[in-house]
This record gives C-alpha cells, structure tokens and sequence, in this order.
C-alpha cells in the first residue's frame, strides 16, 4: 500500500471504495500528460468582452470521424460555468518554452485574466474568438457537443473547427509528479 503525507484532514479519509485523495493523487501524477491552455471569448463581460484562459492536462483526443477532443474541467470553475453558456473555445497545446504561460493559467483565485494574457503573444481565432497562443506546437478551435458530469469535473466534449500549427520548433510541454517537465 502507499504511504502518503496527508495534506489535510480529508485527503486522509478513505472513499466507500477505499482508496484517499492523496493515494489517487499519488497515483496519478505519474502518468505524464501534455499541458495546453484552453481559452475562451466571453462576450457579455463589458463592453468588450473579456477572454478568459486555464491552464488544463486533462485533454485528450475523442475522435477522428467526427473530430473530436475532450477537456476535463473542475464543476464551479470560471471556465466551467463560460464553456456551459459559450460553445466556442480555444485550445493552444503549449511547448517546453511556455511553462510561464501554465503557471501563469494554473493559479488558483485571481479575479481577472485581463493582465495575464498582456505580455503573451496570441492571435484571436476566426471562428471561437478564443485567444490562441502564438508558439504553440498547435491550436484548435472548438465547439462544445456534449457536457458529461463525472464526480468533482464535467468532460466537455468540442468538435475540432479549425486547426493550426503555429510552431514546430521544440518539445512538448509536460505536467509529470506534480511539476512542469520536458522530454529528454
């Protein structure tokens, strides 16, 4: 059995099925998953809309005929709550030079994106709206199709509209044992 640290009182209690949040948590975080900024466009946000990014490594591809790819969002999240109200979104599949841009999109509480996306270079997608990082090894404009409710997340499952690739220059970025890495 693993022996964890527990971070808090609950992450300790085991589920009906036996198994804590931490061992979960342990468990996962060694298998390496690619690291992309899922974005979107909210219009009614004032008078110009305001774009809002999140940092996700739940992402993965669905299908090929149709073209699909899902995202796992936490239930209550900004992105949540805008992807359940604004079908179109954006996703930019980051590189190993764009770890600031995760971080940056991985923080937990801030009040506005506004500032975040200031000094990042991006282009605004023709048919999302979505701000779509330049650099990225490739960007997908997407249109959600279904919602799944799973636990703690929904799984927002998007048609694939358009996709881009900005940069063939370097590696993937990855999220592997609760740290940002690259390959090699």
């Amino acid at each position: 059995m693993l022996q964890t640290t527990p971070t808090s009182a609950t992450d300790a209690i085991p589920h009906a099925e036996g198994v804590s949040n931490e061992e979960f948590r342990a468990a996962m975080s060694r298998l390496a998953a690619g690291v992309v900024l899922v974005t979107a466009h909210d219009p009614d946000d004032g008078p110009r809309g305001e774009d809002v990014g999140m940092t996700a490594t739940a992402f993965m591809s669905v299908s090929l005929d149709p073209p699909l790819v899902l995202v796992s969002l936490r239930n209550g999240s900004r992105m949540d709550d805008l992807l359940a109200e604004q079908p179109p979104w954006g996703v930019s599949v980051l590189s190993e030079s764009q770890r600031h841009i995760a971080g940056r999109f991985a923080m937990k509480g801030r009040v506005s994106d506004r500032l975040l996306f200031e000094d990042i270079p991006y282009t605004r997608g023709e048919v999302s709206g979505a701000l779509l990082v330049q650099g990225a090894l490739s960007t997908l404009e997407c249109r959600t199709e279904q919602r799944i409710e799973a636990g703690d997340h929904t799984l927002v499952i998007g048609r694939v509209l358009t996709v881009g690739l900005p940069s063939g220059e370097g590696g993937p970025l990855l999220y592997f044992r609760g740290r940002y890495r690259q390959l090699g």
